[in-house]
């Protein structure tokens, strides 16, 4: 994987990030289930280019991983991520919403994206940024 690939990741990482911040910013209240459904949508797509953008960083120094929890493991000892259970809390939750529905937990999720998720996947677009100048 070269750079150039990686800084392709990262301007798509960018975009869902920014789509899921604005999905974040829409009153639950007044437009109910759609926003933390959409959120939700928003929240997997986000997290799958994090991760795999993070792949890509690490191959390109050498790092050699495959799946999304070796790639956190690996990504918190570089110092990419500082929050490494965060993360796995947040794989184990993209698991669940891709795979299952239910409307309970999806306002369980929509809550921890809102509380904590998103403040790590933003931090980590700033280390990446770092890693790209």
């Amino acid at each position: 994987m070269n750079q150039e690939k990686a800084k392709d990741i990262y301007e798509d990482y960018k975009k869902a990030l920014e789509r899921l911040k604005g999905a974040l910013a829409e009153n639950v209240s007044i437009k109910g289930n759609i926003v933390i459904d959409g959120t939700v949508q928003r929240f997997e797509f986000t997290f799958e280019l994090a991760w795999k953008l993070a792949k890509a960083i690490l191959n390109y120094n050498g790092v050699e991983v495959e799946t999304p929890r070796m790639v956190i493991k690996e990504a918190f000892r570089a110092g990419l991520i500082t929050d490494g259970d965060g993360w796995i809390d947040m794989l184990k939750d993209r698991n669940k919403t891709a795979h299952i529905y239910n409307e309970k937990q999806a306002l369980q999720i929509y809550g921890k994206i809102k509380e904590n998720y998103f403040e790590l996947l933003h931090f980590f677009c700033s280390k990446v940024l770092e890693w790209i100048k």
